[in-house]
């Protein structure tokens, strides 16, 4: 292992954490979270180094999602550790609520996965959500990526405590296992869309709690309507026991998943999620690069002069968000609002 050098660019980063730097793996997470405008930097950078070591099979990613108080942390650290033990690197992404002060991750989540510490084969990282919803952080998709590069083969995302309609966990993982705790509402609960549309695996965690097998017989029924699943034909998702402080079920939890991801090898799904996913990433980037050009002062003084210009009925809104994206694009070019 060679240490990160301080001055190290971040092509030089990328290599160092893909030989097992930890200091540079947490300094290019960093640049993830804090510097959106150097993300096509960092991906040209990810992307180069993998062509560079040659073709390498990509992370497994297993998304953890559900509402605040439902053992989401405790559930991840007890899947870390099972995985280690199956012999996998295992990378935690771990989504905070933000600091209305610092805008930083309360870190409570990582807080409570201290015991993974002191194990060189996992590497736990906190995101701070800062306002984002959906349940992830802006640099989740970039920072998967820094840990792939670092040699972590399966990465756990634990989304923060989202409703019934912050999905995005979805759009990001392989495997989506959404977790429910007795108590949490009635059967009618059970049957609303959202989130119980697109997970792969229905977790009913703190089952020694009484209602657990209410919570149980309400999903299970719900299964039972013939509820189209996201793998179509593949299998549906079954509902695990788990009552994770304890570490019951999270054996039976692992298999669900590893079953789950052959499947998604054997029927080409992988594949199609993987696609699905990339288009978002795109997306993400091109968005940034255009938040990134437009926070340049040149394109603050276009903006408040069309702002005036639409203020004063000179210019519509649309019209004028053309000229601004025109100008963001061919700084030459006039962005006037005659």
């Amino acid at each position: 292992m060679r240490p990160a050098a301080a001055g190290a660019g971040i092509a030089g980063l990328v290599a160092a954490a893909a030989e097992g730097d930890r200091r540079a793996v947490a300094r290019l997470l960093s640049l993830a979270e804090n510097n959106p405008a150097g993300w096509p930097e960092l991906s040209a950078a990810l992307t180069a180094h993998a062509v560079h070591a040659g073709p390498a099979r990509p992370a497994q990613i297993v998304g953890l999602t559900g509402p605040p108080g439902v053992g989401k942390s405790t559930t991840t650290a007890a899947l870390a550790r099972a995985f280690r033990d199956a012999g996998r690197r295992v990378g935690v992404l771990a989504v905070d609520p933000s600091s209305p002060v610092t805008g930083g991750a309360l870190l409570g989540d990582r807080i409570r996965m201290t015991e993974l510490a002191g194990d060189p084969g996992v590497f736990v990282r906190s995101l701070a959500s800062r306002g984002q919803l959906g349940g992830l952080a802006l640099a989740t998709a970039q920072a998967l990526r820094v840990l792939g590069a670092a040699g972590y083969d399966l990465l756990l995302v634990e989304t923060v405590g989202v409703g019934q309609a912050e999905v995005d966990i979805a759009a990001l993982a392989d495997t989506t296992c959404l977790l429910l705790a007795p108590g949490a509402g009635d059967g009618v609960q059970a049957v609303k869309a959202g989130l119980l549309e697109v997970a792969d695996i229905l977790v009913v965690n703190k089952s020694d709690q009484p209602g657990a097998d209410r919570t149980v017989a309400d999903l299970t029924a719900m299964l039972r309507l013939g509820r189209r699943t996201p793998q179509a034909d593949g299998p549906g998702p079954g509902v695990v026991r788990l009552a994770a402080v304890h570490g019951q079920g999270i054996d039976i939890l692992l298999g669900r998943i590893t079953d789950h991801y052959q499947w998604l090898v054997a029927s080409g799904e992988l594949g199609r999620r993987r696609l699905a996913r990339a288009r978002g990433e795109i997306r993400t980037l091109a968005l940034a690069t255009v938040r990134a050009r437009l926070a340049d002062p040149a394109m603050e003084a276009a903006l408040a002069a069309l702002a005036g210009a639409v203020v004063d009925a000179t210019i519509d809104p649309a019209r004028a968000s053309e000229r601004l994206l025109s100008a963001a694009w061919s700084p030459p070019a006039d962005a006037s609002t005659d």
